[in-house]
């Protein structure tokens, strides 16, 4: 039977289009910088992030983390969100493997950091008994605090404080397109006022696998050196490179239709009695919602329950539940999804 998935927008499948393109991809040694298919794509990713050049990684984790260990060096410091992916879910690698320092703030409502926040956050250069301040990361879309997009305007708010306070700006740009297609911008505007943003190929883009990294001349070239040290070189990998030169071309735009997807999903959950939605949704792909105790029923046992009639769906381990609109979740999935969750509820 056909399985409806609503688990994240990293399950989508290649297109047909895609694996065409990666069985014809003419390959090189990449670490090399001989594999044309790469080139390419790191030249066509660097334009649309406004950025002078860019660098294939294997995910958005090595990615953010390889941006950090080339803006920082050990001991030092980088300021953060409490919701922020890469404190709650790249396993402390920018500690466990680059010595360097995670100082979190909260999250406002909307996803950002407060600009007096990060103000605060800053330490005293000359104290030798503090870390060194060095970089900031916002992430865009947030996706903890409900896939919210963060505006042009508050992005480079965000740029021009970084640079009176010192700080190297990286964005966390997972679903930095998603945050451009809701508002009807360019990527390149959002990042202006950015050094450097690590985007997905693989979240809601359909690319089976991959990342990329932009930022200046000089950046990628530290960054380069990084990706070796992290075991990210990759040889033919063209290969990749070519179902992400396809999502580039083919699949931004159709984002629209995700997030419409995802408001005729949350206004069909909104009508059933005891599903109370949260954090705003929808916004943008996501959708996130709770189930009122005195229904009787867990989130665990819907979890169960919709498994069982072939709708798989996530929790964000605290009784929250989180559903994503993607490529492979058409208006059926939608439907489907809705009767299972109203038969299971009533």
């Amino acid at each position: 039977m056909k399985i409806y998935d609503f688990r994240s927008d990293t399950v989508t499948h290649p297109t047909p289009e895609m694996r065409a393109a990666m069985a014809a991809a003419p390959v090189g040694d990449d670490v090399y910088g001989e594999d044309p298919t790469v080139n390419h794509l790191e030249a066509m990713a660097a334009k649309l992030m406004g950025k002078e050049a860019g660098l294939l990684v294997t995910s958005g984790t090595q990615g953010n983390l390889t941006a950090v260990l080339a803006a920082c060096d050990r001991g030092d410091e980088v300021v953060m969100g409490k919701q922020g992916h890469t404190f709650l879910h790249e396993a402390g690698g920018v500690s466990v493997l680059g010595g360097v320092v995670i100082h979190t703030i909260p999250n406002q409502g909307d996803g950002s950091l407060a600009l007096e926040d990060i103000r605060g956050a800053m330490r005293f250069p000359g104290d030798p008994h503090e870390p060194i301040s060095k970089m900031v990361i916002v992430e865009n879309t947030q996706n903890a605090c409900g896939g919210k997009a963060l505006s042009m305007g508050y992005m480079n708010s965000v740029g021009s404080l970084a640079d009176e306070l010192g700080l190297f700006y990286h964005v966390d740009g997972a679903r930095i397109f998603n945050a451009a297609v809701a508002q009807k911008v360019s990527t390149s505007e959002l990042l202006e006022s950015a050094d450097s943003v690590t985007f997905c190929l693989s979240k809601g883009l359909c690319a089976p696998v991959g990342s990329v990294l932009c930022g200046s001349e000089e950046f990628i070239h530290r960054a380069r050196r990084i990706r070796k040290l992290l075991g990210g070189g990759m040889r033919q990998a063209g290969v990749i490179a070519a179902a992400g030169i396809v999502a580039l071309e083919k699949m931004v735009e159709r984002l629209a239709a995700d997030h419409q997807r995802a408001t005729v999903l949350a206004e069909g959950l909104a009508d059933i009695p005891g599903v109370v939605l949260t954090k705003g949704s929808p916004n943008t792909n996501m959708v996130f919602f709770r189930l009122d105790q005195a229904l009787g029923v867990s989130h665990l046992e819907l979890i169960q329950a919709m498994e069982e009639r072939n709708v798989l769906i996530n929790d964000t381990n605290d009784g929250e539940i989180r559903l994503v609109t993607h490529y492979d979740v058409g208006d059926e999935a939608i439907e489907a999804c809705l009767q299972s969750v109203r038969a299971i509820l009533t």
